[in-house]
């Protein structure tokens, strides 16, 4: 089994595209496994490069390196994802990119008026916050979060 581990970090970060730095940051936060051979160098197995190919991918759609942990967690055997398993993940996070587009939509849409900050810096704040009546309801941008989580 640990056999089949023969690819170098080098190898495996040149196929993958990515930094050696990347794939030691991917491992100390369990989204690799990498075994270490006699003279203590990293070595990876051959899957290790979908697994990789998975984690850039889900980035991309601006899935979040804890979201892809997650997702990898509940992966039998913390296995490589199949192709059944990208499906799974793909329509997982598939909703949560639709979820993202309507939210900066909305964010997009309310960019123009009083965000609740309690700034009042803007001629019309003490209008809709007049002494800061809303930093009661939290801190930040009250307002703003207000309409983009209806």
């Amino acid at each position: 089994m640990l056999e089949d581990a023969n690819l170098t970090v080098g190898q495996v970060a040149k196929r993958c595209g990515v930094k050696v730095s990347t794939l030691h940051y991917y491992e100390s936060i369990d989204l690799i496994r990498s075994w270490r051979n006699q003279g203590n160098q990293r070595r990876y197995k051959k899957e290790v490069i979908r697994r990789i190919s998975v984690i850039k991918a889900a980035q991309k759609m601006g899935v979040s390196l804890e979201s892809i942990k997650h997702a990898f967690a509940n992966l039998p055997n913390n296995r490589t994802p199949t192709q059944e398993d990208w499906q799974h993940l793909a329509n997982q996070w598939q909703a949560e990119l639709v979820a993202r587009i309507r939210y900066l939509e909305k964010l997009k849409n309310s960019l123009t008026g009083c965000i609740g900050c309690g700034c009042l810096s803007m001629k019309n704040c003490p209008i809709y916050n007049q002494d800061d009546h809303v930093a009661e309801e939290g801190d930040g941008a009250v307002f703003l979060e207000r309409e983009l989580n209806r």
